[in-house]
């Protein structure tokens, strides 16, 4: 059963770190986007929930070594804190 993502919120940190990423990332940052909106648990994204300092977060695979994270605000809606590497779970 998919669960599709109607609205996409993101922070201005989240803005500034895809502004700073490679031309190649940005666009597989933004297929991968398309998937979540469409469903958010997409095998293909990787999508999981994060412990500890992270709780309440998730993330998904943009690739092997970026991520997006971000948390749900409703069944609906969804909230981009971040996209980079690994580094961005060091909170």
């Amino acid at each position: 059963m998919s669960r599709p993502i109607l609205k996409v919120y993101v922070t201005s940190h989240f803005e500034r770190s895809f502004r700073g990423l490679a031309g190649s990332i940005k666009r597989k940052a933004t297929i991968k986007d398309s998937w979540f909106r469409a469903d958010a648990f997409d095998p293909r994204l990787k999508t999981h929930a994060l412990k500890g300092n992270l709780k309440g977060l998730w993330a998904y695979s943009v690739d092997r070594e970026h991520r997006i994270l971000f948390e749900f605000l409703a069944a609906d809606e969804a909230l981009y804190h971040d996209i980079g590497l690994h580094e961005i779970y060091r909170r």
